[in-house]
């Protein structure tokens, strides 16, 4: 049988938070877009909920933000947590030079139900769930297309560009047979739930004891919890039982010993396999991956999906124009990557140095007590406003429709902010090399 075959401007694949971001914003400057999200919908537990200050902002620039914020969410103006039994913070939100101080905690699925109702208020916006791409369409060295499977059948989307958006595990930059840079992660994280009550702490966000870290993100009647890992090491934990994993527990955050009990089975508990990589070339004619696609990133930080957000508006500031002339060339495409490397990579590098500084502590299984060494690189002089800078914001800001001039003095600051950042995250770590 012959497949269906389609036409647009810009085929995206992949309806996470890059791919939705940019349909929308390629529609609204008057782009035909066609988006292909393999599933039916967007409901899917433990993926990247954490909006940040950067993220609000440009919903602010939309106009989107007052509707944005009446979804359901969870505001967290600062990070911090609890070393053995030194409880400290190390990220603080409150002096972000944003509209929104604060970085909202809400389910990815209504993160991106809402990005896809407002895109579908442009008439070129096509949204295609149940739309999985299986591969490329090519004529000779140019990609032209995407080939997807649908519940009816074959579909052939034929496009001047397509836009792989379709994470880590990309099924476009596969088929393009695109070079991938592995970065060796020593970590992965164990996701589940557990009921939170009124009296539990409100801004602890992780724990470090007994040769293991707990992460505790507040939902609201239940943490979002995640016990880090050494790599590869998850069947051994299974092996060693659920009541071994759930004294683990109890001992890292007493407070839960009453409720531990409520992770009854493994099925419960969901394996993220941390991956830090990047594409050597995010691009070919034809073609550009953004987002997972182009660059995993660890969940330290929480600032993948802001980071993809990053990545899908400079894409629309720099190729909707040539898009809309249908003249867009492979130098163009070229341009996002030499745009968004800089501060993949940066912040990659400072994920694998929060990495190894906390492995090195996996080796003590017993309690541990904060060192002079820590305690006195936390109170390094405005080193949260730093890092919540750092975090919230990013390296290398994006704003609707091209990003503003900056002066001297602001690109001092923020090269400042830079190297401070790499500093404090050198002597955060450094204790361990006692």
């Amino acid at each position: 049988m012959t497949p269906q075959s389609i036409t647009t401007t810009c085929c995206v694949v992949g309806g996470g938070p890059a791919g939705m971001m940019l349909g929308y914003l390629l529609a609204r400057q008057g782009v035909r877009v066609t988006v292909l999200e393999k599933h039916q919908d967007f409901f899917r537990d433990f993926r990247g909920d954490t909006v940040h200050p950067s993220t609000l902002e440009l919903f602010h620039e939309l106009g989107l933000l007052q509707a944005f914020l009446k979804l359901p969410h969870q505001k967290v103006r600062s990070l911090g947590g609890v070393f053995g039994d030194y409880r400290f913070q190390a990220v603080s939100f409150r002096h972000v030079p944003t509209r929104c101080k604060f970085v909202a905690l809400m389910p990815q699925w209504d993160f991106l139900n809402f990005l896809g109702s407002e895109a579908r208020k442009f008439p070129n916006f096509d949204l295609r769930l149940g739309h999985e791409a299986t591969g490329l369409l090519r004529d000779a060295w140019r990609i032209t297309g995407v080939e997807a499977q649908t519940p009816e059948g074959t579909v052939q989307i034929q496009a001047d560009l397509v836009v792989g958006c379709d994470g880590r595990h990309s099924t476009v930059r596969r088929a393009a047979h695109m070079e991938v840079i592995e970065t060796g992660v020593p970590i992965d994280v164990l996701w589940f739930r557990i009921s939170r009550h009124a009296d539990d702490p409100d801004d602890l966000f992780g724990i470090v004891n007994y040769g293991r870290a707990l992460v505790l993100i507040n939902r609201g009647d239940y943490f979002q919890a995640g016990l880090i890992i050494g790599k590869d090491s998850f069947p051994q934990i299974k092996e060693t039982g659920l009541d071994a994993f759930r004294e683990t527990l109890a001992k890292l955050a007493p407070y839960l010993s009453g409720r531990v009990g409520e992770v009854e089975s493994w099925d419960q508990i969901k394996l993220l396999t941390v991956q830090i990589n990047r594409l050597r070339t995010w691009y070919r004619s034809g073609l550009l991956c953004i987002g997972d696609a182009a660059h995993a990133m660890s969940p330290a930080g929480g600032v993948g999906i802001n980071l993809a957000v990053q990545d899908a508006v400079a894409t629309a500031n720099l190729l909707a124009q040539p898009l809309r002339d249908r003249s867009l060339s492979v130098s163009q495409l070229r341009m996002v990557q030499q745009r968004r490397e800089f501060p993949t990579r940066f912040t990659q590098f400072l994920q694998l140095k929060a990495h190894q500084g906390l492995v090195r502590t996996f080796s003590n299984p017993g309690p541990i007590a904060a060192p002079r060494q820590l305690k006195i690189a936390l109170g390094i002089p405005g080193l949260p406003q730093v890092l919540g800078r750092v975090v919230g914001i990013g390296i290398r800001p994006e704003h609707v429709g091209g990003a503003p001039k900056r002066s001297a003095s602001a690109m001092a600051l923020g090269v400042g902010a830079a190297a401070l950042t790499v500093v404090g995250v050198f002597a955060l770590f450094s204790f361990s090399r006692r």
